[in-house]
């Protein structure tokens, strides 16, 4: 099992989860962050430390949502790891939560 990161995470970006990531599995892209799949040791810790609730157990993907699964995995093979919280993008409260977001994501 892993943890994915979800479509309500694009243009939002919150970076609250990859401090508390043990084993660094957060990468980061323009406007998304992705979990690695293989890095990712099913800790918890990062899923109750997203303000937007975008990140949970692939057991628990909501449905419309699957793709998100081998979306994590494919990203975090070309993104760079990010460790440390930066400042959200200025308009992230504005996208939270917004339904079809996907179409906005920038790799």
């Amino acid at each position: 099992m892993t943890f994915v990161v979800l479509e309500n995470c694009i243009r939002c970006k919150y970076t609250d989860c990859v401090e508390v990531c043990p084993v660094d599995c957060f990468h980061e892209g323009p406007n998304f962050l992705v979990i690695d799949p293989d890095e990712c040791i099913d800790c918890t810790l990062c899923e109750p430390e997203c303000p937007i609730n975008a990140i949970v157990s692939e057991d628990d993907m909501p449905e419309g949502q699957e793709q998100f699964l081998e979306l994590n995995a494919e990203l975090a093979q070309v993104w760079p790891v990010i460790t440390q919280m930066k400042e959200a993008p200025p308009d992230a409260a504005e996208w939270e939560n917004k339904p079809n977001k996907l179409q906005y994501l920038e790799r």
